[in-house]
């Protein structure tokens, strides 16, 4: 797809699709908040991403080739929380984390989706000139 738009609209998808998992594995959390031994998880992928983009674009080389291998190569983990839980029943879920997780997850979606529809419109009307 990138070599048809350009690798913000790559990079775009990439991350909605990222956080599209981290919102489901926050829903998981709350689901589970009343399982006892249930062990909360989380979703990263910002470091990894991040890394890649700047090793790719500091690359003297076909950067844009570059860097669009590091965001179709970039992925995301699901981490367990282990950390001991001040509950009797060994379930670590803070309601009140990840309540602010699931609500950040969701404006960050909401503000990459208008940057998707942003790109799209430019394209558009740079189409239209034509």
């Amino acid at each position: 797809m990138s070599s048809i738009y350009g690798n913000g609209i790559s990079l775009t998808e990439k991350v909605l699709d990222f956080l599209w998992q981290r919102q489901a594995v926050s829903l998981n959390n709350v689901a589970n908040v009343d399982t006892p031994g249930f062990k909360s998880q989380y979703v990263t992928f910002e470091e990894e991403l991040a890394k890649r983009l700047s090793d790719a674009s500091n690359s003297k080389k076909s950067p844009k080739q570059k860097v669009s291998r590091a965001v179709d190569s970039s992925m995301m983990w699901v981490n367990t929380t282990w950390n001991e839980s001040s509950r009797l029943d060994g379930n670590n879920v803070d309601m009140d984390q990840e309540q602010v997780e699931i609500v950040r997850t969701a404006y960050e979606y909401q503000y990459m989706l208008n940057s998707f529809n942003n790109d799209i419109t430019r394209l558009k009307n740079a189409a239209r000139t034509f």
